[in-house]
């Protein structure tokens, strides 16, 4: 009787322990996209930033496809100031699924804490 008990809760323990370990790799997607955000976001400010050191008579060209089209100072900057906004938002969702993933996480470890001690108990007594 025992032993169907010590099997149950082994089964169980490894089905967690999968699950957990999806539930990580799932937290590293979502980190690594957090990641690809950021450095977008630095890269759109620095063209923010070079927007401030152009004179009016600069040309500011566009690549599109394989070439290079003339844009107004005024269009080209408001594109990059839309951009960085969308970054921004998109940011925020992701710090809001990266949250919640950690209390997913979290609430994960501590199962298969709670299954770890009851096999331990289990296991116990057949020592002795």
């Amino acid at each position: 009787m025992a032993d169907g008990k010590i099997a149950a809760v082994q089964a169980k323990l490894q089905s967690e322990s999968r699950e957990f370990q999806k539930l990580e790799s799932e937290m590293a997607g979502v980190i690594e996209a957090r990641q690809r955000l950021d450095a977008q976001l630095s890269e759109n400010q620095q063209v923010l930033k070079e927007f401030g050191t152009l004179k009016s008579h600069n040309t500011i060209f566009k690549l599109i496809g394989p070439a290079l089209v003339p844009q107004e100072q005024g269009e080209a900057k408001a594109n990059v100031e839309k951009r960085i906004e969308f970054i921004k938002t998109e940011i925020a969702r992701i710090e809001g699924q990266i949250k919640e993933h950690e209390g997913i996480v979290a609430k994960k470890q501590d199962e298969i804490i709670t299954l770890q001690r009851e096999f331990q108990a289990l296991q116990a007594p057949s020592k002795a």
